[in-house]
Protein backbone atom coordinates (compact mmCIF):
# COMPACT_ATOMS: atom_id res chain seq x y z
CA UNK A 1 0.00 0.00 0.00
CA UNK A 2 1.23 3.63 -0.51
CA UNK A 3 0.77 5.73 2.33
CA UNK A 4 0.38 9.70 2.19
CA UNK A 5 2.68 9.56 5.69
CA UNK A 6 4.88 7.55 7.15
CA UNK A 7 7.14 7.92 10.33
CA UNK A 8 9.76 5.97 12.19
CA UNK A 9 9.77 5.23 15.90
CA UNK A 10 11.35 2.42 18.44
CA UNK A 11 9.90 0.64 21.56
CA UNK A 12 11.12 2.00 25.18
CA UNK A 13 11.48 -0.28 27.86
CA UNK A 14 8.82 1.36 30.18
CA UNK A 15 6.06 0.37 27.18
CA UNK A 16 6.65 -3.29 27.48
CA UNK A 17 4.46 -5.98 30.12
CA UNK A 18 5.43 -8.68 32.01
CA UNK A 19 5.83 -10.77 28.72
CA UNK A 20 8.52 -8.52 27.19
CA UNK A 21 6.11 -7.44 24.79
CA UNK A 22 4.58 -3.79 23.83
CA UNK A 23 1.57 -2.96 26.22
CA UNK A 24 -1.53 -3.43 23.81
CA UNK A 25 -2.55 -0.07 25.26
CA UNK A 26 0.42 1.57 24.04
CA UNK A 27 -0.31 0.92 20.72
CA UNK A 28 -3.01 3.77 20.66
CA UNK A 29 -0.05 6.26 21.86
CA UNK A 30 1.90 5.22 18.63
CA UNK A 31 -1.30 5.88 16.49
CA UNK A 32 -1.98 8.92 17.94
CA UNK A 33 1.72 10.67 17.55
CA UNK A 34 1.34 9.39 14.09
CA UNK A 35 -1.85 11.24 13.20
CA UNK A 36 -0.68 14.16 15.31
CA UNK A 37 2.68 14.56 13.50
CA UNK A 38 0.88 13.74 10.03
CA UNK A 39 -1.97 16.90 10.83
CA UNK A 40 0.78 19.16 12.05
CA UNK A 41 2.91 18.87 8.67
CA UNK A 42 -0.15 19.73 6.88
CA UNK A 43 -0.46 23.01 8.88
CA UNK A 44 -3.24 21.73 11.83
CA UNK A 45 -2.23 23.67 15.22
CA UNK A 46 -4.26 21.96 18.20
CA UNK A 47 -2.98 24.66 20.31
CA UNK A 48 -5.14 27.18 17.65
CA UNK A 49 -7.57 25.26 16.99
CA UNK A 50 -8.39 24.11 20.80
CA UNK A 51 -8.26 28.45 21.35
CA UNK A 52 -11.16 28.63 18.65
CA UNK A 53 -12.94 25.80 20.96
CA UNK A 54 -12.58 23.48 18.05
CA UNK A 55 -11.44 19.81 19.28
CA UNK A 56 -10.43 16.75 17.16
CA UNK A 57 -11.69 13.62 18.69
CA UNK A 58 -11.67 9.61 17.87
CA UNK A 59 -15.14 8.31 17.83
CA UNK A 60 -13.67 5.06 16.94
CA UNK A 61 -11.05 3.04 17.38
CA UNK A 62 -10.36 -0.67 15.31
CA UNK A 63 -7.21 -2.39 15.73
CA UNK A 64 -6.29 -5.96 14.50
CA UNK A 65 -3.02 -7.07 16.31
CA UNK A 66 -0.94 -9.25 13.96
CA UNK A 67 2.02 -9.85 15.42
CA UNK A 68 3.60 -7.91 19.24
CA UNK A 69 6.74 -5.90 19.58
CA UNK A 70 9.18 -6.63 21.54
CA UNK A 71 11.99 -3.38 23.61
CA UNK A 72 14.25 -1.60 21.09
CA UNK A 73 12.76 -2.87 18.00
CA UNK A 74 12.42 0.05 15.34
CA UNK A 75 8.95 0.44 13.23
CA UNK A 76 7.40 2.20 11.21
CA UNK A 77 3.66 3.76 10.71
CA UNK A 78 2.24 4.04 7.49
CA UNK A 79 -1.00 6.70 7.62
CA UNK A 80 -3.57 7.57 4.99
CA UNK A 81 -6.70 9.68 5.98
CA UNK A 82 -9.98 10.21 3.98
CA UNK A 83 -13.85 11.03 4.55
CA UNK A 84 -16.37 8.63 6.21
CA UNK A 85 -19.36 11.45 5.86
CA UNK A 86 -20.07 15.46 5.77
CA UNK A 87 -19.08 15.16 9.98
CA UNK A 88 -16.90 12.20 10.14
CA UNK A 89 -12.96 10.99 8.62
CA UNK A 90 -11.17 8.06 8.66
CA UNK A 91 -7.22 7.03 9.62
CA UNK A 92 -5.72 3.84 7.90
CA UNK A 93 -3.14 3.47 9.60
CA UNK A 94 -0.64 0.33 9.62
CA UNK A 95 2.43 -0.48 11.60
CA UNK A 96 5.74 -2.56 10.65
CA UNK A 97 8.83 -3.82 12.24
CA UNK A 98 11.62 -2.88 10.49
CA UNK A 99 14.17 -4.64 9.15
CA UNK A 100 11.84 -7.36 7.40
CA UNK A 101 8.78 -4.97 7.29
CA UNK A 102 6.54 -7.61 8.83
CA UNK A 103 3.15 -6.57 9.57
CA UNK A 104 2.41 -5.85 13.33
CA UNK A 105 -0.97 -4.01 13.41
CA UNK A 106 -3.54 -2.95 11.03
CA UNK A 107 -5.86 -0.26 12.29
CA UNK A 108 -8.78 2.41 11.24
CA UNK A 109 -9.45 5.28 13.14
CA UNK A 110 -12.63 7.41 13.04
CA UNK A 111 -12.60 11.12 14.33
CA UNK A 112 -14.62 14.16 13.86
CA UNK A 113 -14.05 18.00 15.45
CA UNK A 114 -16.42 19.41 17.85
CA UNK A 115 -17.60 22.95 18.01
CA UNK A 116 -17.70 25.01 21.50
CA UNK A 117 -20.84 23.25 22.08
CA UNK A 118 -19.68 19.86 22.48
CA UNK A 119 -21.41 19.02 18.93
CA UNK A 120 -20.23 17.54 15.76
CA UNK A 121 -18.97 19.76 12.86
CA UNK A 122 -16.23 19.50 10.58
CA UNK A 123 -14.20 22.67 10.27
CA UNK A 124 -12.69 24.21 7.04
CA UNK A 125 -9.36 23.12 8.75
CA UNK A 126 -10.18 19.51 8.60
CA UNK A 127 -12.50 19.56 5.61
CA UNK A 128 -10.04 20.92 2.94
CA UNK A 129 -7.41 17.61 3.93
CA UNK A 130 -10.50 15.41 2.99
CA UNK A 131 -11.09 14.17 -0.67
CA UNK A 132 -14.56 14.51 -1.83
Amino acid sequence: MVYKFKIDLQVRDYECDMQGYVNNAIYQNYLEHARHEYLQRLGINFAILAKQKVNLVVIRAELDYKFPLRSGDHFWIGLNLGRVSKIRFKFWQDLYRYPDDKLILKSIIIGTSLNEKGRPQLFREVDDLLPD
